[in-house]
């Protein structure tokens, strides 16, 4: 007999582990993803090693960090949620310290490899892992207010490590980071996380004695078609959404000035807040293959009138209109899986999700890059990335006709 949760109400004590979460994001994003691009130019500044060079660290981090994301639904089985967090923000803590402290190229690869563990233990795979076990009707709510902190560390995450740089040097910066995150994450992790609630859907599948293992459930998800349209249709978008992001301010820079190419980047990010925040209340009631497919369709929509149009106002509103969906683009995965497949498997299918595109958008900027070099303009590698996107809108409608079991 278990008592019924009320995940409605503002008292749920799920709603605690969003706010734990969003800190999470926002330090993980911050210092893991939005990072990377202030720790190449301060490299670069630094040592004055080649772009190249720094870069292929950053490529590192991702695959290494997506082998590791894979075991994030068995390590926090195995341990639980707050050990698992709290292991996360202290590889983050070190890695951050590591890296401010790189004197020669081999330490900078040691350094991402620390920092693959924190990021493997602070982002998407280990946050929706975590609200997978205090959701169950309001997940996708939970999921999307969560993963604000992402946007966050963005915004206010990456500015505020330019300004320590200037005023602490960059290896103080790094220290003063580090610290102020343990400083307010592990008191905050081990006041409000704690044991989870038993759902009725969880404990049915608790109770089944056929459970598959970890390995089997993978096994079984390569043969699905209903993940692999999943899995393919988000790798591509993701692959198509980070490689333009990373060189949106290089490609706006020529066509409308360094200033507007700013104000643009930072009017997508604060879209990809306002989508997500607006897609969390109607988010777990749409039918989610169709919304991707829609999200995938005016990225795309975006993409050509960006590429074609010169006018500063359509492009800067091109730019809001593909963040729209960008924050919705991380979160519809974990809900189409949730939606489709035996709560068995949600974990373990999540973490393999989150390692495949994060193997897969890893190559995004690099292979764009070469496009651009290739063909001397952006346009080639853009109307690339309309490709995927369209491609993808057609995968992802595509179903399958059996779900994991």
């Amino acid at each position: 007999m278990h008592t019924p949760l009320d995940e409605t109400s503002a008292r749920y004590e799920g709603w605690r582990i969003v706010a734990v979460c969003f800190l999470v994001a926002t330090f993980g994003w911050g210092l893991g993803f939005y990072g990377q691009s202030v720790y190449v130019a301060e490299l670069h500044r630094l040592h004055g090693w080649p772009a190249s060079l720094i870069s292929g660290g950053t490529t590192f981090f991702y695959l290494f960090g997506a082998l590791l994301v894979v075991f994030v639904s068995e390590a926090i089985r195995s341990v639980g949620p707050r050990s698992c967090l709290l292991a996360g923000i202290f590889a983050l803590a070190t890695a951050a310290v590591l890296i401010g402290q790189v004197t020669k190229p081999w330490q900078l690869y040691a350094a991402n490899a620390v920092l693959a563990f924190g990021w493997a233990g602070t982002s998407l795979g280990i946050i929706t892992n975590t609200l997978g076990l205090w959701f169950d009707k309001k997940r996708g709510m939970a999921i999307s207010l969560a993963l604000n902190g992402a946007s966050f560390g963005g915004i206010a995450g990456v500015p505020l490590l330019v300004a320590a740089i200037g005023s602490f040097g960059f290896p103080g910066a790094m220290m003063v980071a580090a610290i102020a995150m343990v400083v307010l994450m592990v008191p905050v992790i081990l006041v409000f996380v704690g044991r989870p609630p038993l759902h009725p859907s969880a404990a049915i599948a608790a109770a089944r004695a056929d459970a598959l293992s970890a390995t089997q459930v993978r096994a079984q998800a390569f043969r699905d078609v209903g993940f692999l349209t999943v899995s393919a249709s988000f790798a591509l978008v993701l692959f198509a959404q980070v490689g333009f992001i990373v060189h949106l301010i290089s490609f706006l820079d020529s066509v409308v000035g360094r200033e507007r190419a700013a104000f643009a980047v930072a009017l997508m990010t604060a879209m990809a807040v306002v989508g997500r925040v607006l897609f969390s209340f109607v988010i777990d009631r749409l039918n989610q293959r169709l919304a991707s497919a829609i999200s995938f369709v005016s990225q795309a929509v975006a993409l050509a009138i960006i590429i074609n149009v010169q006018n500063d106002i359509a492009l800067i509103g091109s730019c809001a209109l593909f963040g729209f969906s960008v924050g919705n683009l991380i979160t519809l995965p974990t809900l189409i899986v949730q939606r489709e497949f035996d709560p068995r498997s949600f974990g373990v299918l999540i973490s393999l999700i989150t390692a495949i595109n994060q193997i897969t958008y890893a190559f995004g900027p690099g292979v764009i890059g070469l496009l651009r070099d290739a063909s001397g303009s952006y346009a080639l590698p853009f109307y690339g990335c309309i490709g995927l996107e369209l491609v993808a809108a057609v995968l992802i409608m595509i179903r399958g006709r059996r779900k994991l079991t």
